[in-house]
């Protein structure tokens, strides 16, 4: 007489994680991706004066503020899609780093921890999702 014992095949590629983990992760993310969308990105596209005014400090002239919200709305938005929210957060990291260095080097009165801090909390995501990375980059 045999048993059949279930087993659950999942790819070598693809954590395992505890339902409070997954929780915590998916309440991370949708916490970014909200303060991308509303509170970052919106404004820039809007032109709410104080995002006019640091690009008006930078230098850059307000081509750059719109290119910045389309990149903050669309990697807000990513963080909430299972499939891109490893990428979209590895690129917002990218993107914290040039805000942290033009806060430092270009702006007299910058809050340059505010980068920082959401570069590292993107960092835990970028980093909990980095199995889906090379999955989004594969497909054509």
């Amino acid at each position: 007489m045999t048993t059949a014992t279930a087993t659950t095949v999942t790819p070598a590629s693809t954590p395992i994680r505890t339902r409070p983990a997954t929780i915590g992760l998916w309440t991370l993310q949708v916490l970014l991706g909200a303060m991308f969308v509303v509170g970052s990105g919106a404004p820039k596209l809007f032109g709410e004066a104080y995002a006019v005014q640091i690009f008006e400090d930078l230098g850059t002239g307000q081509w750059l503020r719109v290119v910045i919200g389309l990149l903050e709305i669309a990697g807000g938005i990513g963080l909430l899609v299972p499939r891109l929210a490893g990428l979209a957060a590895a690129c917002l990291v990218a993107l914290m780093v040039g805000a942290t260095g033009a806060q430092l080097f270009f702006l007299s009165e910058g809050f340059w921890y505010t980068p920082v801090i959401l570069g590292v909390l993107l960092g835990v995501v970028a980093v909990a999702r980095r199995h889906e990375i090379p999955r989004v980059l594969a497909r054509r």
